[in-house]
């Protein structure tokens, strides 16, 4: 782009130099001064507009001369440029596609218009690997510039989702743009990773049972969310702030997130009040999904942890990972 801002700027001052030259020299009109100019550089033969003087005649040397040469060096740089960009953009390619290939415990988001592009934002955020599935041409630009892993292809075909390696994935999210499309996602999806995590958005209420038959694990409507979260920032303003300064805010060392407690585990069966004992620095427990999916918020600190529930807290990023290392099977 710089490069043809340069060839640009110099056709241009050569058009203005050869112009006022033919004007001072010659006195010429302008009109007639701009078409000399423009004959002289295109080096076509037509006829000048009358004798010239000796002086005009050294002028239009000069100006073939320079001319010639300066068209010559914009002609072998724009070419030069569009040949780098298109060995850039294969380099790019073939590197994105590498970079696909060795992924593994990675996040696959399908479609990324405005949503995609807030949930991709916060996986970069959290350092979290994903690839994006995007059929819209439109939208690769700003892939290209945030540098986003990428695949240009429909996220409901076999061959694009195996290309962003689903069978090594973690999560997919789809947020297409309609229902239809999230349906046949969810569904290539489940039938390819019958393990996988999919998070499907839902436009209608009533299409929410169809995605989680397609094989969703979760259907979330932004309509529905958003008019929650607009009710909760009318009725409870204060509540609202602290959850979205919890999670979202980059600036506070605390944050919440969620702790699978695996079989064989040290706090496999130990009651909350003594995991203090294993993690003198652990984040405070607010939450407890229990294995059956039910959801206990301000758990009994009496009770024991199975074996399969999740554990929710709130806490700085250290005190998080060492409770989750304590989560994990010894």
């Amino acid at each position: 782009m710089a490069r043809l801002r340069l060839v640009v700027i110099l056709i241009v001052l050569l058009v203005m130099t050869g112009t006022l030259g033919y004007v001072c020299i010659e006195h010429m009109s302008m009109l007639n001064a701009v078409y000399m100019t423009i004959i002289t550089l295109a080096t076509v033969g037509y006829r000048e507009l009358k004798e010239l003087s000796p002086s005009g005649k050294v002028f239009t040397m000069a100006l073939i001369v320079f001319g010639v040469v300066a068209l010559a060096w914009a002609l072998e740089s724009l070419t030069e440029a569009a040949v780098t960009e298109q060995l850039s953009r294969g380099f790019w390619r073939r590197r994105m596609n590498r970079i696909i290939e060795k992924m593994k415990n990675h996040y696959i988001v399908c479609g990324h218009g405005r949503m995609g592009q807030e949930i991709t934002e916060e996986l970069k955020r959290r350092d979290l690997p994903f690839v994006v599935i995007e059929i819209n041409p439109e939208q690769l630009p700003l892939l290209n510039e945030l540098g986003y892993p990428y695949i240009n292809g429909d996220a409901a075909r076999d061959e694009t989702l195996l290309q962003a390696r689903i069978r090594a994935a973690r999560g997919l999210v789809t947020v297409g743009p309609t229902d239809a499309d999230n349906t046949f996602v969810t569904l290539t999806a489940r039938g390819l990773n019958p393990s996988l995590l999919i998070v499907a958005r839902s436009v209608y209420r009533e299409n929410e049972e169809k995605l989680r038959r397609a094989g969703a694990n979760r259907v979330l409507s932004p309509y529905i969310i958003g008019g929650r979260r607009m009710a909760a920032a009318l009725l409870q303003p204060s509540v609202a702030d602290f959850l979205d300064v919890v999670m979202h805010s980059q600036e506070l060392e605390f944050a919440m997130d969620e702790i699978a407690v695996e079989l064989g585990s040290p706090l496999s069966g130990r009651p909350l009040n003594e995991l203090e004992e294993l993690s003198p620095t652990r984040p405070a427990v607010v939450g407890i999904k229990a294995s059956n999916g039910r959801i206990l918020a301000n758990p009994d600190p009496t009770a024991p942890i199975e074996a399969g529930a999740t554990l929710i807290v709130l806490g700085t990023e250290a005190q998080i990972e060492t409770l989750r290392v304590a989560a994990r099977k010894q």
